[in-house]
């Protein structure tokens, strides 16, 4: 048989108000860009015709422009979960357009199949080729795993975008699996990181597909900044710390897994760990693979990398089909409760290295909002790594806005990941190790190591002035850093 093909623009106009929709994809990669582009389209035309047209959409991460950008900015997106790092959409929603759940990656699937967010009424997925079936269909997805085994057994309809811009030997990189439901799960038997557990394609209920949309745009994927000498030394004093830790044998001979998160400072890390001489050769387990990880792929520092995207630029992404025979048996790409799935985190003692907005003196990470308020990124899988690594490493810039802001603070205006979760905090000022210390301690090991010698000063007047306890904090002063900033422009004019 032969499935009815259709214009991205038909697709979309199938799509009706107050419906909830569910992609594949994870970050930009991976995610259907074609009929987005009409729907937000759509909505406007709705919109201009005095009709309601507001959707929700569930995704595996953050998408991009098509999906949440363009369709926030048509005011067309009534609900989304779990993560963002839109701008566009970042701004609906701390103007209230938008209700958002920022939630843990990881535990999306979970929460769709437990009907947490109700019923489906769409998946839209993006493949790089389909074997048709009179039952059932068996799609190749592309650079990403995200929820699609879950949202296309959920959701009443599928539509498809077959995508030429991927190669069709992508579904040689993947590994589809879904766990059982509860109280009958066995243990995800992964006990390596480049383990296969499950099959190379995604199996969809033929009944359901209601049309196929050719297409061929590349991936929505961003280079990122340049390292600067900041973030360069901040990657140095993340690998400077394990190496002392494999030296003490804190970390065993062979090293362990690491798990690093999107962005500059996560690629200055990877970096100064692949060019460190000290470090043996290691694998990745995951949410994303950056570019810094296949290059230090195809140069044999990196020996295997588990994820749940490839976050890379186009160019390297095209790199990687170019040499499939090389990559296949490399990288594995999986769905997000795989690749953040607390027990194989656990058993492999994966190493967890996030950024953080900023910290406070105790050992509380932000990593979503500024000032307590406003939305930036979202926590995104960042605590399913770091509640569950064998250790547990935030970095962050020291000060933000050209010194007016530290990101060392009395407290945090928002936490994500709390004190007992966060093992070390590195700057480019230094490293605190927190491990098997108490508040005082910590608190001391991060003023001293972590803050810019700007905020210091101030950072001691405020523990003299907390007075007692076991985790001494003023109310009344817990806050000024934050309240300076906002009333003032600039931390460093606190006043207790």
């Amino acid at each position: 048989m032969g499935y009815t093909r259709m214009s991205a623009a038909e697709a979309a106009a199938m799509i009706k108000n107050d419906e909830t929709i569910a992609l594949s994809g994870f970050t930009p990669n991976g995610v259907p860009k074609a009929v987005f582009r009409e729907l937000s389209k759509h909505a406007e035309q709705e919109h201009a015709a005095g009709r309601p047209f507001q959707i929700g959409i569930i995704t595996g991460a953050s998408t991009g422009q098509s999906v949440e950008g363009d369709m926030a900015a048509a005011k067309a997106i009534k609900f989304r979960a779990p993560f963002s790092t839109n701008k566009d959409f970042r701004d609906c929603t701390n103007a209230g357009e938008i209700d958002f759940e920022d939630m843990h990656l990881g535990h999306v699937a979970e929460r769709l199949r437990r009907g947490f967010y109700g019923e489906i009424d769409w998946a839209i997925i993006e493949v790089s080729g389909l074997e048709e079936g009179t039952s059932t269909c068996k799609a190749f997805l592309t650079s990403a795993g995200g929820i699609v085994p879950t949202i296309v057994r959920l959701a009443k309809h599928v539509i498809i975008e077959h995508n030429s811009f991927h190669h069709p030997t992508s579904h040689l990189l993947h590994d589809v699996y879904e766990i059982a439901e509860c109280p009958r799960r066995l243990p995800i038997p992964i006990l390596q990181v480049g383990d296969r557990i499950g099959r190379e394609y995604v199996e969809i209920d033929a009944k359901k597909i209601v049309g196929v949309v050719e297409c061929c745009i590349p991936e929505e994927a961003r280079a990122f900044t340049p390292l600067d000498p900041v973030t360069e030394q901040m990657g140095h004093n993340v690998a400077d710390f394990l190496v002392n830790d494999l030296k003490r044998g804190i970390i065993p001979p062979e090293f362990l897994p690491l798990q690093s998160g999107v962005g500059v400072t996560s690629n200055a890390v990877l970096e100064a760990l692949g060019q460190n001489p000290a470090v043996p050769v290691f694998s990745v387990y995951a949410e994303v693979v950056q570019d810094s990880v296949v290059k230090y792929m195809r140069e044999g520092r990196i020996k295997a990398a588990s994820c749940s995207s490839l976050t890379v630029t186009n160019d390297t992404l095209k790199g990687i089909y170019a040499d499939m025979d090389y990559f296949k048996a490399r990288i594995t790409i999986r769905q997000s409760e795989i690749s953040n799935a607390p027990e194989v985190i656990r058993r492999l003692g994966v190493i967890a290295m996030n950024t953080a907005l900023e910290c406070d003196i105790y050992g509380n990470e932000n990593s979503s909002h500024i000032c307590g308020s406003r939305l930036m990124n979202g926590v995104g899988g960042s605590c399913d790594y770091e509640r569950n690594g064998f250790i547990s490493i935030f970095t962050t810039q020291s000060t933000a806005k050209n010194g007016a802001i530290s990101s060392i603070v009395p407290m945090c205006s928002h936490v994500d990941s709390t004190e007992h979760d966060v093992d070390v905090i590195v700057t480019e000022q230094g490293v605190a190790d927190l491990r098997g210390k108490g508040p005082l301690r910590r608190a001391q090991e991060i003023i001293e190591n972590c803050a810019h010698p700007d905020y210091r000063p101030l950072l001691r007047d405020y523990l003299k002035i907390a007075g007692k306890g076991h985790e001494p904090q003023h109310m009344r002063s817990a806050l000024a850093f934050h309240d300076a900033y906002l009333t003032k422009g600039d931390m460093r004019l606190t006043e207790f």
